[in-house]
């Protein structure tokens, strides 16, 4: 079985491309350019962050500040303390949201994509089918039924309101399903010939060849649980998660300007560090699995 390991993943490698040195130089440049287009709007948003008020309401605007001062912080501390509840419950709300939803939606949608992607089952092509026509709908118009769904159960009001529709997403599912569809079933049928089970099997052999995949859904959901502020399925302020009492405290006069572009910076380094580490798996993923 190891030899088939190996052959598996020799399979994966790809050729290098022979491309001339002006070639090498005008692809470089294209992708420069793109990408200073790209980091232009993060490098702002850290920058005004440190920036005094004079300065983010200069015109033309600076891309770095002359005088850094960390007072747009020290009043977003100051408006933290004496927010309704202890600021600790909110963070704990996003990490209790985050924690829960993306784990359980690896799980499941990895679970179902096991014997969608190697057996052969009455339904399955429907199945599938069904998936891929769900990801058409853009969450603002499943936002009704959702909520009457979370509604008629009981969870208004309640963490897994958000938890439970995070780990039925299809995504995942179709994501796991196309990855897990280039596993050969020599692998498979080699280990229950050894002994293992359909629950070993999954864990110490499917698992780990599609490691790519289940790291780019956790970076996905990560992203989205961790911005979520709630909506309009909690309304106590003790379920809040941290995105809503900071976008609470931004909201006021002009003088909160630097208090805004402290919370954009704290809301948006965290997802974006965590996708820069695993930025390679997403393309992987992607790559595999026929998204564009």
């Amino acid at each position: 079985m190891m030899q088939k390991l190996k052959k598996f993943f020799n399979f994966k490698r790809t050729k290098k491309l022979n491309r001339s040195a002006a070639g090498n130089i005008f692809l470089f440049t294209i992708l420069a350019i793109f990408g200073i287009f790209s980091a232009y709007p993060l490098i702002m948003t850290v920058s005004n962050a440190f920036k005094s008020l004079d300065e983010l309401f200069l015109f033309p605007p600076r891309l770095f500040p002359r005088n850094i001062t960390f007072d747009n912080f020290r009043d977003l501390s100051e408006l933290m303390e004496n927010s309704w509840i202890p600021f600790s419950r909110y963070f704990f709300n996003t990490i209790l949201i985050t924690t829960l939803g993306t784990a359980g939606h690896v799980l499941i949608a990895s679970m179902c994509a096991y014997p969608l992607a190697k057996y052969k089952f009455p339904g399955r092509n429907l199945i599938f089918t069904l998936v891929v026509y769900s990801l058409m709908f853009a969450p603002q118009v499943t936002a009704t039924p959702n909520y009457i769904i979370v509604s008629r159960i009981g969870l208004i009001d309640n963490p897994a309101a958000i938890i439970l529709p995070a780990i039925a997403s299809s995504l995942g599912l179709y994501l796991m399903k196309q990855f897990m569809q280039q596993i050969p079933m020599e692998l498979i049928e080699s280990a229950k010939i050894d002994g293992a089970s359909e629950y070993r099997i999954f864990f110490t052999i499917v698992m780990p060849l599609v490691k790519p995949a289940w790291l780019t859904l956790i970076i996905l959901l990560f992203q989205r649980l961790w911005t979520t502020d709630g909506g309009a399925f909690i309304f106590s302020e003790e379920y809040k998660p941290v995105s809503y009492a900071l976008r609470q405290i931004a909201q006021g006069t002009i003088e909160r300007a630097g208090t805004i572009a402290a919370v954009s910076f704290i809301m948006m380094i965290v997802p974006v560090t965590f996708f820069i580490i695993s930025q390679s798996r997403i393309v992987e993923t992607f790559s595999h699995s026929g998204m564009k």
